[in-house]
């Protein structure tokens, strides 16, 4: 399931939410080309997706859940990079 937490993320200017698949990157990245969000907005676990975006996402069948909810789905997925493991430094990295 593709899931979409609330444009409530600031940065470079705008709001941005993030977009996550709960089951495969597979699916996550088929979904961001159907709805056509650029690949530099993939962050290694999600897509970036700016606010004037998010109602696109949503009609497009993306499930709007909290940030919470989001993040507890993209962990039960297995999915999820930590900020440790986007650093270097998780354990068994050289």
């Amino acid at each position: 399931m593709i899931l979409v937490d609330p444009p409530t993320w600031p940065g470079w200017g705008r709001t941005w939410s993030h977009l996550v698949s709960d089951s495969s990157l597979e699916e996550l990245h088929e979904f961001a080309a159907r709805v056509e969000l650029q690949r530099r907005l993939f962050d290694e676990d999600h897509y970036d997706v700016p606010i004037e975006r998010y109602d696109d996402v949503v009609a497009a069948g993306a499930h709007e859940v909290s940030g919470h909810e989001l993040i507890r789905r993209l962990i039960r997925s297995g999915l999820r990079v930590t900020q440790a493991e986007r650093s270097g430094r998780a354990p068994g990295r050289g």
